[in-house]
């Protein structure tokens, strides 16, 4: 039975990666979580199953299987908090369709889920008068633009995905209903995020799976792409951070500040792993971004953010958690 006295937040993505890891930080800083999540087959549904039974004796979590783009389905839910003197006060909006490469090939989607899903979710705030909503936004929203590091007052108009153009539109919306309605609200960009239940479609999961079974790694290019790595416990804490100090409209960055090519990347693994890659060379895919790399000037000055993980360290933990539970 949920505590009435608490402050009650709706998680969406609450079985994801970035989503169960924001639940567990919530919980412990004594709010209720009312957790929507489609558990849908873009990866294993079976893992995020298991990411949602760490949480099957929280007295202060309630799971609902809720699709976002179902705004009936939805509105019955806040109406439902509301009569059992539970209103939603605060939205964390993690729930989407994540990943450059797959929007290629399903744009249609990407755009339902990301976009309108959004959509519903601001319009429901507005009905509900909910206090704060807080989007998960992403790196891929800055392109391959020259200038860096990337930061918030850049101009992002040329997205090379339909993933980042849908990104793009969430935040416009968010902007919007924040100048109509007053709704307080953050967009928070993420930069690769990795850690312990990490997505199996990304480089840290497959990479390791590759090395610790002697299978080859697709390599992309000829490995001089950068990407700014985010360990997971820092990425929560800057969402945490941002809860608990509601704007009136803010993009910022979460990111680690500290690029990596795609090469010592691999290297890293090599050495943490104690195995020798087999490097299976393909061509540049459509859509990647060649470097992202967070300015956090923003996140540090408005959330103290302060990402303390190091590649080899994140890395490190990771692999213990891939040996420990998927080996």
């Amino acid at each position: 039975m949920q505590d009435n006295n608490l402050t009650t937040i709706l998680l969406t993505g609450c079985a994801g990666f970035i989503g169960s890891h924001t639940t567990k930080a919530l919980l412990k800083k004594g709010y209720n979580v009312i957790g929507i999540d489609d558990l849908n087959d873009y990866y294993n549904p079976e893992y995020k199953q298991e990411n949602l039974n760490q949480f099957k004796d929280e007295n202060n979590f309630t799971y609902n299987r809720l699709d976002i783009t179902n705004q009936e389905a939805l509105g019955q839910l806040f109406q439902k908090q509301k009569e059992e003197s539970q209103p939603i006060k605060k939205i964390v909006h993690l729930a989407a369709r994540a990943g450059v490469r797959p929007s290629i090939a399903q744009p249609v989607l990407y755009q339902q889920v990301n976009t309108l899903g959004t959509l519903h979710l601001l319009e429901l705030a507005r009905q509900h008068q909910v206090e704060q909503f807080i989007l998960a936004s992403t790196s891929a929203i800055y392109g391959n633009q020259e200038k860096i590091p990337f930061n918030e007052d850049d101009p992002v108009n040329q997205p090379v995905s339909p993933y980042a153009s849908t990104k793009k539109a969430a935040e416009l919306l968010c902007y919007t209903y924040s100048h109509l309605y007053q709704l307080k609200t953050t967009c928070l960009r993420f930069f690769t995020v990795y850690g312990p239940s990490g997505r199996p479609d990304m480089a840290p999961y497959l990479f390791t799976k590759a090395l610790l079974s002697n299978q080859p790694i697709n390599k992309f290019g000829d490995g001089s792409s950068k990407r700014d790595y985010t360990y997971i416990d820092d990425i929560v804490a800057g969402v945490v951070s941002a809860v608990e100090k509601p704007f009136e409209y803010e993009i910022i960055n979460l990111g680690n500040n500290n690029p990596v090519s795609l090469n010592e990347f691999i290297a890293t693994l090599e050495e943490i792993t104690g195995q020798e890659a087999i490097i299976k060379q393909l061509p540049t895919q459509p859509g990647d971004v060649r470097r992202t790399y967070a300015d956090i000037t923003k996140a540090k000055q408005l959330l103290n953010f302060d990402p303390k993980t190091s590649l080899k360290d994140g890395l490190s933990k990771f692999v213990e958690w891939y040996r420990t539970n998927r080996l």
